[in-house]
């Protein structure tokens, strides 16, 4: 069996320059990271057609920013390797990224976010790097401080990979204690290859965890999950192919429009560079 990642060096090391660069040039890790990414921001529940701020936790090279962006919101990314954010500014994201460990907590002021996503970051925060990392301090810290940020009736999404139940136990008990109230959803539960955990945490209101995909006729979720992914794939979700200097000068000028700071334009932009997708 593999060895989990946070079993082989601190994320900070093991996200070095060479390992950022693999990460974010692999085809199949940009598929999946996409396809969680998307299911994270469906279980936001954000209004339609709506520009909303958020949070990404663990941002990395900018792969779940980018598909932010795609769907019209305004991002900050955070996370604790230098080197997939030095990845990150080359592939020009549109967030604005910061260094920073989350199990130090978030330097937000309170109620800056309309939503958080995580992908693949959450379970670093169970193990202890340093002598003075103690998971259940580093999460309440952390959870107390996302609670802060987000503003009331706003939801944060983690897809993680819990090691085991005594792990998923620990993440959920600080999380409440923190005040969110909320839960685990597992799509797929019965599939080895398909099966995710999202923790979908919430800070007010009255609804209900979203339903997990496969609870019911899991062999027509599955379909339609990997109908989902090959048409992302080939570009085909009537939007066109994403890439190119005209999409990116379109994204621009739309950035522009509500305000935003956008980089001036210049004969890079458009320009294919390494690491990016």
């Amino acid at each position: 069996m593999a060895r989990r990642p946070e079993h082989t060096a601190p994320p900070e090391i093991f996200y070095n320059e060479e390992e950022a660069r693999k990460y974010t040039g692999n085809s199949r890790i940009i598929e999946i990271q996409v396809q969680m990414c998307e299911r994270a921001i469906e279980l936001l529940a954000l209004p339609d057609d709506q520009t909303k701020f958020i949070l990404d936790i663990g941002c990395g090279s900018g792969l779940s920013g980018s598909v932010l962006e795609d769907q019209d919101h305004i991002w900050v990314g955070i996370d604790i390797s230098k080197s997939m954010l030095d990845v990150a500014v080359e592939r020009e994201v549109e967030g604005d990224l910061i260094l920073g460990d989350m199990g130090q907590g978030l330097p937000f002021k309170a109620g800056s976010f309309d939503g958080a996503v995580s992908i693949s970051a959450l379970q670093w925060l169970c193990n202890a790097d340093k002598a003075s990392h103690i998971p259940a301090k580093r999460l309440t810290q952390f959870f107390t401080t996302l609670y802060a940020c987000l503003s009331r009736g706003a939801r944060a999404v983690f897809q993680f990979y819990p090691e085991n139940n005594q792990q998923l136990e620990l993440i959920q008990k600080h999380a409440m204690k923190a005040g969110f109230y909320g839960g685990v959803v597992i799509d797929f539960p019965n599939s080895t290859r398909a099966k995710k955990y999202f923790l979908v945490l919430m800070t007010g209101g009255v609804a209900q965890l979203p339903k997990a995909l496969g609870d019911e006729d899991e062999e027509k979720n599955q379909v339609a999950y990997s109908k989902a992914k090959r048409e992302f794939v080939r570009g085909a979700r009537g939007k066109g192919v994403k890439k190119g200097k005209d999409w990116i000068m379109q994204k621009k000028e739309k950035r522009r429009k509500l305000g935003a700071d956008v980089r001036e334009d210049s004969k890079y932009t458009g320009r294919k560079r390494s690491g990016r997708f």
